[in-house]
C-alpha cells in the first residue's frame, strides 16, 4: 500500500487539505456536501460529510482499495478461503450467519452443517431451558447465567445483550446474564453476592480451554458448586474446541457447544460464544433476527461496489485519518445508553486486529498500523472528555445515533422537549462544533474546530439493527487491515505479558507452597511488588 500511486496521490491531498479554505468551517456550508459524502442502505446511513476529505482525496481511496485488491480479499474471506496465513486458517466468522443467506455460504458445504448443527443445539437447549425441561440440581428453574471468558469470549456478547436488553422483555422465561471476566477475586465475589446458586448456569467459554484467566475462574466456581453442594453437570455449560479439555466426557457438564478454529474471538459473538448466552436470555428467534441483520451488511459488504460501500469507505477514511493525516486516535461515541458497551467490544476488535507493526509477510511497517480507540456513550462524553476533543489534540470522532429509542413508556417534556429530542440535539450540535469551531475574544472561548467526525444512524434497537452495526464494524475491521495488507485475525502482541507471567507466577507457586529458591529470584523491581503482595503492605 504504501508504495502505491493512490497512497503518494493520498499524501500530497494532505498537504492541500491543510489550505485555511478547506476547513471544514468552509466545506460543510456546501448544500451538496451531505448528499455527495453519505452512504445508506435499507436500515443503515454514514455520514462522512464532516471528514477532512473532497471529491479529489475520495477517488484516491476508492483506487487505493482498488490497488489492495481489499474487495477481493473479502470476497476470498467470505469463501472460507485462508486468508489468515500466520496461522493458516480460514476467517468465517461471517459463515455463522451465512446460512440465512445463501449468497453468503463457504465454498466447503461441510462447514454451513457444522454451524447448523451447533446451532440447532444452542435452539434446543435454549428452548428445552426457557420450558423448565432442564433445571438445576435442586429442580429449580434457571434464573440466571454467568458468562466466564475474557477479551473475544465476552466482550461481542456483553455488547449485544446490553443493546437487546433496552428492548426486549424480561418475564420469567429469560435468564439475566451476567460477564465474569477478569481474574480479579472482586470481580468473582460481586457477582456471587447477586445470583441465587440453585438457579445459576456457568457459561465456560474458551476455545482451548486454556486461558490462564478463565481457568483461575473456574477453579473458583467448581469451589462454588461445591460449596453450595451443587453437581457441575447441572450448572456448567462450556463453548469450546472440539476435542478440549472442555469437551472431555469424563469431565460431564450440561451441556458442550463447539467452537470453531475459523472463527476468532473477537469475531465470535455470532458462533456459539454469543448463540448460547443471548438465547438463553432473549430465547432463540431474537438471536437468529440479530443474525439476520448480520447477514444483511455482510452482503453489503460484499457485494456493493468500493464507491457506495458503507464499511470499505469506514475503513479507507481510517486509514486516511491514522496513516496519513496522522491522527493517533478515534473515538467511538454511542448516543445511546443501550449502546454503552459497543466502545469496549471495537476497541479490542480494531486495536487486536489492526495494532501491528508488521504486514502480513512479516516486513516492518514504514509506521504502525491503526490507532487507540476509546468512547463513552453520548452525553456522557461531553462532560467526560470533550474539552479536550475541541481544544486539545485533535482526533476523529464516530458518533451514533438511534432514530427510535427502545422505551416506550411515558415521557415528559423540559424545555419544550423530549428526552430523546434533547439527546439528539446534543449529537447535531456536537458534531457541528467539531467541524466550525468558534471565534471568539477570549482565547479560552475559542475553538480551531476542523476536526473530523462522521455520523452512523440506525433506526432502532431492533435485534436486525444491533446486528447490522456489529457486522458493519467486524467488515470496516477487516476491510482496514485488507489495504494495509496486514492480517487482522493474529495476535501476537497479546502473549508477551502472558509469557512473563507465567514465571511470576511460577515464583509465587513456589512461595505458597514455601519452595521458593534463590534461583528463582526475580529482578529487583519484581522482586518489591511480590514482596509488597505476599505482606499485604509497601515496606
Amino acid at each position: 500500500m504504501y508504495n502505491s500511486d493512490s497512497f503518494n496521490a493520498l499524501k500530497t491531498h494532505a498537504a492541500r487539505m491543510n489550505s485555511p479554505a478547506l476547513h471544514l468551517k468552509h466545506l460543510i456550508k456546501d448544500p451538496l456536501r451531505l448528499t455527495a459524502f453519505s452512504l445508506k442502505t435499507p436500515g443503515f446511513f454514514y455520514d462522512f460529510s464532516r471528514q477532512r476529505l473532497d471529491n479529489t482525496v475520495r477517488q484516491s481511496l476508492t483506487h487505493l482499495a482498488e490497488e489492495t485488491g481489499a474487495a477481493n480479499t473479502f470476497a476470498d474471506m467470505a469463501a472460507g478461503r485462508r486468508i489468515n496465513t500466520t496461522e493458516n486458517r480460514a476467517a468465517l466468522h461471517t459463515a455463522a450467519r451465512g446460512f440465512l443467506d445463501p449468497g453468503l455460504k463457504p465454498d466447503d458445504p461441510q462447514i454451513l452443517c457444522d454451524i447448523q448443527t451447533v446451532v440447532q443445539d444452542i435452539r434446543t437447549f435454549s428452548e428445552d431451558i426457557h420450558h423448565r425441561r432442564i433445571t438445576g440440581t435442586r429442580k429449580k428453574p434457571f434464573t440466571d447465567a454467568v458468562v466466564v471468558g475474557i477479551g473475544g469470549s465476552y466482550l461481542g456478547c456483553e455488547f449485544v445483550y446490553n443493546a437487546l436488553n433496552a428492548i426486549q422483555s424480561t418475564g420469567s422465561q429469560y435468564l439475566n446474564l451476567h460477564f465474569l471476566s477478569n481474574v480479579d477475586i472482586d470481580n468473582f465475589g460481586e457477582i456471587t453476592s447477586r445470583i441465587d446458586p440453585d438457579t445459576c448456569l456457568w457459561i465456560i467459554v474458551s476455545k482451548s480451554f486454556t486461558t490462564t484467566e478463565t481457568m483461575a475462574n473456574l477453579a473458583q466456581v467448581q469451589a462454588f458448586l461445591r460449596r453450595h453442594h451443587l453437581k457441575p453437570d447441572h450448572h456448567l455449560v462450556t463453548i469450546t474446541a472440539k476435542g478440549s479439555p472442555g469437551d472431555d466426557p469424563s469431565n460431564p457438564v450440561l451441556a458442550s457447544f463447539h467452537m470453531f478454529d475459523f472463527i476468532g474471538g473477537r469475531y465470535s459473538v455470532t458462533s456459539a460464544v454469543g448463540g448460547v448466552p443471548l438465547s438463553l436470555a432473549f430465547g432463540y428467534d431474537i438471536f437468529e433476527r440479530f443474525l439476520t441483520g448480520c447477514a444483511r451488511m455482510d452482503r453489503h459488504a460484499l457485494d456493493a461496489p468500493a464507491e457506495t460501500n458503507i464499511p470499505l469507505t469506514a475503513a479507507l477514511i481510517s486509514i486516511w485519518n491514522t496513516q496519513v493525516l496522522g491522527y493517533a486516535a478515534q473515538a467511538v461515541i454511542p448516543y445511546s445508553s443501550a449502546l454503552s458497551k459497543l466502545p469496549p467490544h471495537f476497541q479490542q476488535m480494531y486495536m487486536e486486529s489492526i495494532g501491528k507493526g508488521v504486514d502480513k509477510n512479516g516486513t516492518p511497517l514504514p509506521c504502525p498500523a491503526g490507532c487507540i480507540v476509546f468512547g463513552e456513550p453520548g452525553t456522557n462524553a461531553q462532560h467526560s472528555f470533550f474539552q479536550l476533543a475541541h481544544q486539545g489534540p485533535a482526533f476523529p470522532v464516530e458518533f451514533i445515533g438511534v432514530l427510535r429509542p427502545g422505551y416506550t413508556g411515558d415521557q415528559t417534556t423540559s424545555k419544550g422537549v423530549y428526552n430523546h429530542q434533547e439527546l439528539w440535539a446534543n449529537l447535531i450540535a456536537q458534531t457541528q462544533a467539531l467541524a466550525e469551531g468558534r471565534d471568539h475574544p477570549d482565547p479560552a472561548r475559542s475553538f480551531t474546530g476542523n476536526r473530523p467526525s462522521s455520523l452512523l444512524v440506525i433506526p432502532d434497537l431492533t435485534p436486525e439493527s444491533i446486528g447490522m452495526l456489529l457486522s458493519f464494524y467486524e467488515a470496516r475491521t477487516v476491510f482496514e487491515g485488507f489495504v494495509l495488507n496486514i492480517n487482522p485475525f493474529d495476535q501476537f502482541g497479546v502473549e508477551l505479558g502472558k509469557i512473563l507471567a507465567a514465571g511470576i507466577r511460577s515464583h509465587m507457586a513456589g512461595r505458597n507452597a514455601g519452595t521458593a529458591s534463590g534461583e528463582s529470584t526475580p529482578d529487583p523491581v519484581t522482586a518489591f511488588y511480590l514482596n509488597a503482595l505476599f505482606n499485604g503492605q509497601i515496606d
